[in-house]
C-alpha cells in the first residue's frame, strides 16, 4: 500500500490493535485534514509515517507486526518487527541483491538466493532446539531481532539495526522502580490492563475464538473474553488418550463454568504422527520443540470454526510460571557453597556409574525412600545433574539446563557456535536477582524463538491468525513492575495472575499439577517411529551428508532403543534437521 502523499510504500504483516487511537491522535496533531480511504491499520501506519515519521509511529503502535517500508524520497528501505517477536522477519544480502520476507521459502524462491547452511547456526539449533535470532540456518540470512528497526539503502548497503524498544532495559527499570500500593490494588490494576488488551484483540471482522487448555494462562484469557462478550466464546482443546498428556478434561470443566461454546477433539497417536511429515514445510528452518505437533493440531481444529484465535502464551515468562526458575535458584544457592574442584569430583563420581546401574539401585532402594525423593529415570537425572555441578554461575547453570546437546561442537562438523544472549553476549540485567534473570532471558530468547515461532508457524500453516494478549507491551511493562513477591509468593507461581483468574473461576478448577503440552516422543521413537528414525539416522547417510559426526548420534540412538537412556530431545533435534534437510534437497554438504 502507498501512503497518501506517495512517499512511502509498505508491505505489512500483523495487526495494530490501537490503530483507531493513532488515527485520532494524527487528526488532532496534523495541521492538514487527513483523507482516509478505508479502515485498515495499514493505512493508519502509512499516515503516521507521513505525519510523525516511522520510528515515532512504531513507538505508538500496540500490536504484532513485521513490515518493510520503502521511502521513495530518500530511497531507503526500513524493516521493522514488533517488540516481543510475534511476527518473523528475515533479511540479508545474497550477492548484490538484498532479500527480505516473513518466510525463508520466499527468499529461497529468488534466483539470487544461495542455500548454504550455516554450521554455527546448526550448532545453536542442536543446543536449543531452535535457531536463535539474529541467526538463521542459512549463511548471509538473518532474523531481525524483536523491537528493532533496520535501515539499508544504495548509499549505505550495510544494514543498520537499532532498537526502538528494549526488553532488557524494561526489566531493569521495572525491577528498579516497582509498583506501590496494596496487593489488591495491583491485582485490580493487572485485571484492568489485561481486560483492555483482550478487548482490543477481540476486535475482528472474521469469526474469533481461543485456545483453552484449562491452565491458568489460557483460562484467564478466556475468562476475560467471556466477561466482555454477549455470546459464548468459541474455545478449542485437543485431547490425548494418554493420561499424562491429556488436558482436555481440565479444559472442559473450565469451559462449562465460563459457559463457552467449547469444541474438543481427541487425537490418536497416528493422527499426531501424521503431522511430522508436514513440519519442514511449516517451520521453514529446523525447529525441534515437539509440542509443535499438538499445537498444529489444535490450530487445525480451531480453523474449522474461526479465523482468529487468542492464546495464553507468555504467562509463564512474565509471571514466573516455570518451576525451573525456583529449582535453578535453589540449586545454585546450594552449589555455590561447595568449592568448584569438589563439585567436579562429585560429577565424575556420579557419571562413573552408568544410568542403567543407577536405575537398578533406585529400584531396590525405592521402598525405603520417602516419596519426595523418589525419581523416575533416576540414572538420566543424576547424569544430567552431574553435568551442571561444574557450573561457575547461575547463568552457566541455567544454560546447562536449557541445552539439549551440551557440546554441539562434538556432533556438528566444523560447528563453532556464534555468541547468543545465553552464551557469550549476555544482556545487561543489573539489579535482577537469579529468578528475575532467568525470566528476562526467557522473555528475550525462549519466548520469541521457540514459543512464538511454534505457535505462529503452526497456526499460519492452516491460515489461522493467533493473537497473544499477554504480549501487549503495556501488560509486559506492568508485569515487570509488579514486585517479585506478587509473582512468586510462598512458593506459588503466577500469584497475581491467579488472583485475577479466581475472580472468574473457582480455585478448585485451577489448582492442580502443571502439565506440559506435548507428545510421547520417547516411546514413539522406540515403537511406531523407529523405522522412520533409523532411516534418517543411518550412519552411511550421516557420513555422506557431512553435517554430523555419526558416532555420538548412533550411540545415543542405541542407548535410547535399549531403554538405558532417554535421549528423546537430543535425537529429535537431529531428526528434525534431517527431515528439513531432505525437504530442501540440500543433501550435499556445504561449508
Amino acid at each position: 500500500m502507498r501512503s497518501p502523499g506517495g512517499r512511502f510504500v509498505i508491505a505489512f504483516n500483523g495487526e495494530i490493535y490501537n490503530h483507531l487511537d493513532i488515527r485520532r491522535h494524527l487528526e488532532d496533531s496534523c495541521s492538514r485534514e487527513l483523507q482516509w480511504r478505508g479502515h485498515s491499520d495499514t493505512e493508519t501506519l502509512l499516515a503516521g509515517f507521513d505525519v510523525l515519521g516511522i520510528e515515532a509511529t512504531v513507538r505508538m503502535a500496540v500490536g504484532m507486526f513485521a513490515f518493510a517500508v520503502w521511502d521513495c524520497q530518500s530511497e531507503k528501505l526500513t524493516l521493522g518487527r514488533d517488540r516481543l517477536g510475534e511476527k518473523p522477519l528475515y533479511y540479508g544480502w545474497q550477492g548484490d541483491t538484498f532479500l527480505f520476507g516473513s518466510e525463508l521459502k520466499s527468499l529461497r524462491a529468488h534466483p539470487a538466493f544461495r542455500a548454504t547452511i550455516d554450521r554455527g547456526a546448526l550448532s545453536l539449533f542442536m543446543r536449543y532446539a531452535y535457531v536463535p535470532a539474529p541467526y538463521s540456518i542459512y549463511q548471509g540470512v538473518m532474523k531481525l531481532n524483536p523491537g528493532c528497526l533496520l535501515e539499508v539503502s544504495r548509499q549505505h548497503s550495510t544494514p543498520s539495526v537499532q532498537p526502538y524498544w528494549s526488553g532488557a532495559e524494561l526489566a531493569r527499570t521495572g525491577v528498579k522502580e516497582p509498583l506501590t500500593g496494596s496487593p489488591d490494588e495491583m491485582v485490580a490494576g493487572l485485571e484492568r490492563l489485561l481486560a483492555d488488551a483482550v478487548g482490543r484483540q477481540m476486535v475482528a471482522d472474521v469469526p474469533l475464538g481461543a485456545f483453552l487448555s484449562g491452565g491458568i494462562d489460557s483460562s484467564t484469557v478466556v475468562a476475560l473474553m467471556q466477561s466482555q462478550s454477549s455470546r459464548p466464546v468459541k474455545t478449542f482443546t485437543i485431547g490425548f488418550h494418554e493420561a499424562g498428556y491429556n488436558e482436555a478434561e481440565d479444559a472442559m470443566r473450565v469451559a462449562r463454568h465460563l459457559g463457552t461454546d467449547h469444541t474438543e477433539m481427541y487425537v490418536s497417536a497416528q493422527q499426531a504422527m501424521d503431522v511430522i511429515g508436514r513440519l519442514p514445510m511449516l517451520y521453514d528452518e529446523p525447529f525441534a520443540d515437539s509440542s509443535q505437533i499438538p499445537t498444529h493440531l489444535v490450530a487445525g481444529l480451531a480453523r474449522q470454526h474461526v479465523t482468529v484465535s487468542l492464546s495464553g502464551d507468555a504467562g509463564d515468562e512474565l509471571f514466573c510460571g516455570y518451576n525451573r526458575y525456583q529449582l535453578t535458584s535453589k540449586l545454585w544457592r546450594r552449589l555455590s557453597l561447595v568449592p568448584l574442584p569438589l563439585r567436579s569430583l562429585m560429577a565424575k563420581t556420579l557419571t562413573s556409574v552408568s544410568p542403567d546401574a543407577w536405575n537398578r539401585i533406585a529400584e531396590v532402594a525405592s521402598p525405603i525412600l520417602p516419596k519426595s525423593v523418589r525419581l523416575s529415570q533416576t540414572g538420566d537425572k543424576l547424569h544430567k545433574g552431574a553435568g551442571v555441578l561444574a557450573s561457575r554461575s547461575v547463568d552457566d547453570l541455567y544454560l546447562g539446563l536449557v541445552s539439549q546437546w551440551q557440546d554441539p561442537a562434538s556432533v556438528v562438523i566444523n560447528g563453532d557456535e556464534p555468541p547468543t544472549l545465553l552464551r557469550g553476549n549476555a544482556p545487561d540485567l543489573a539489579g535482577l536477582d537469579d529468578v528475575q534473570r532467568m525470566m528476562a532471558l526467557d522473555m528475550l530468547t525462549y519466548l520469541p524463538d521457540d514459543i512464538l515461532t511454534k505457535v505462529d508457524r503452526a497456526a499460519m500453516g492452516v491460515s489461522l491468525e493467533t493473537r497473544v494478549p499477554f504480549l501487549d507491551h503495556r501488560v509486559v511493562e506492568f508485569a515487570w513492575r509488579l514486585p517479585q513477591d506478587m509473582k512468586l509468593k510462598d512458593g506459588q507461581t503466577k500469584w497475581a495472575l491467579r488472583q485475577v483468574l479466581y475472580r472468574h473461576v473457582p480455585k478448585a478448577l485451577i489448582e492442580r499439577p502443571k502439565k506440559g503440552f506435548g507428545v510421547p516422543i520417547d516411546a514413539w521413537l522406540r515403537g511406531p517411529l523407529r523405522e522412520w528414525a533409523e532411516a534418517l539416522l543411518d550412519e552411511a547417510r550421516l557420513e555422506k551428508e557431512g553435517y554430523f559426526h555419526p558416532s555420538p548420534i548412533r550411540q545415543k540412538w542405541r542407548e535410547h532403543l535399549s531403554g538405558q537412556r532417554n535421549w528423546q530431545y537430543q535425537l529429535w533435534n537431529v531428526l528434525m534437521f534431517q527431515m528439513w534437510l531432505e525437504s530442501q534437497n540440500l543433501t550435499t554438504p556445504s561449508s
